[in-house]
């Protein structure tokens, strides 16, 4: 399956020990080598890298470890393909316009049926690939379209309820395991993913870490694979599985998560239908 991986960061953030984990399974300890890309956020705007081969091998993942945009807020997502051709327009995260800022969307699963269900209608957007994700994401836009094109930005509450009820939907189909984000604030929702110790599709599908970060703290490895200034700062991960040997919370089957600044902000744990 897809690895997922989403930052969150009171302070401008660089991935590094994070991006290479996560590249490792796109190729070399893991089986989801059809393309890898990550979108770092720079204010309303997200610059985009993506490439449709293994992340492992790639020369990009390599000078973004070092030399990738500082950001407060990123998405990664490593592919293991199920629908579409690997291609550059089957290969996450994506990212669209919506309310004059960008909005970024990766998910880890598989939704048959989502191209029939009454639930999930495109409206007025459109796949540029094949993927049952990318078609997600088509969905979910058309709901967030009214509340984003309004006067004023939605609240995080009425975002909160409009990605519950979209994972709601999700989870009818397959594994919705996702993580999205709007600029102000990153939401993942964690269902079920293939646990390799026991070979079956079963809950946890994300993780999520948090760690407050004194001045004084020492060497960024220790910050789990992100480089960060030197100040007080707060980080929260959100990923497929732990990145690190510390301890991370499995969310729970339903659960979505919101951060911002990397603070927990919301944490609605649902009864799964």
């Amino acid at each position: 399956m897809c690895e997922l991986l989403a930052l969150s960061s009171s302070t401008p953030a660089r991935l590094t020990f994070s991006l290479q984990t996560l590249a490792a399974r796109g190729g070399t300890s893991g089986n989801s080598h059809d393309g890898w890309g990550v979108a770092f956020y720079q204010g309303t705007d997200a610059a985009l890298f993506r490439e449709p081969a293994a992340a492992a091998d790639s020369a990009l993942v390599r000078f973004l470890e070092t030399e990738g945009p500082a950001t407060h807020l990123a998405i990664s997502h490593i592919r293991h393909a199920t629908q579409g051709d690997v291609s550059l327009a089957n290969t996450q995260p994506i990212v669209r316009e919506l309310g004059g800022r960008a909005h970024v969307f990766a998910h880890n699963g598989h939704l048959p049926g989502i191209y029939r269900s009454e639930a999930l209608a495109l409206g007025s957007h459109r796949p540029v690939g094949q993927s049952d994700s990318e078609h997600a994401f088509c969905a979910l836009l058309e709901r967030l379209s009214e509340p984003w094109t309004a006067s004023t930005p939605p609240t995080l509450e009425v975002r909160l309820s409009l990605l519950n009820a979209f994972a709601a939907d999700l989870r009818a189909l397959g594994p919705a395991n996702f993580l999205y984000a709007d600029g102000d604030a990153v939401f993942g929702h964690g269902h079920r993913r293939l646990q390799r110790t026991i070979k079956r599709v079963e809950p946890p599908g994300l993780w999520i870490r948090q760690r407050q970060c004194a001045p004084d703290d020492p060497a960024p490895d220790d910050h789990g694979g992100v480089s960060i200034a030197k100040e007080e700062r707060s980080v929260v991960w959100i990923a497929s599985v732990p990145l690190t040997a510390d301890e991370w919370r499995p969310l729970a089957e339903g659960e979505v998560v919101a951060a911002r600044g990397g603070v927990v902000l919301s944490s609605q744990p649902l009864t799964v239908r």
